[in-house]
């Protein structure tokens, strides 16, 4: 058992999610703001419900620019939302 960084349930697994979504490592903006290394290991284990969530609610640039930290997601009215609901979920 392991505990989903984002809604803090114990779930049977998580799954690694990129704060910089892997699509946007080539690009020449976050080549230059970010090591190689940080935008490969910088991300959060999320329980599948929170994983799909997160991009479901947010593409992969409003992803990489405005939600890049667990901080900010945690901001986000409409994670806040899905906290709530995923919280009554089993």
């Amino acid at each position: 058992m392991c505990n989903c960084e984002l809604c803090k349930r114990e779930v049977d697994e998580t799954t690694f999610h990129h704060l910089i979504p892997v699509m946007l490592h080539s690009k020449t903006w976050y080549k230059n703001h970010y090591t190689f290394e940080y935008l490969k290991g910088h991300g959060l284990k999320l329980c599948n419900l929170c994983h799909y969530a997160v991009h479901h609610l947010y593409n992969e640039k409003t992803l990489g620019k405005d939600y890049n930290t667990l901080e900010k997601l945690l901001e986000s009215e409409k994670v806040q939302k899905h906290i709530m609901w995923v919280k009554k979920q089993k």
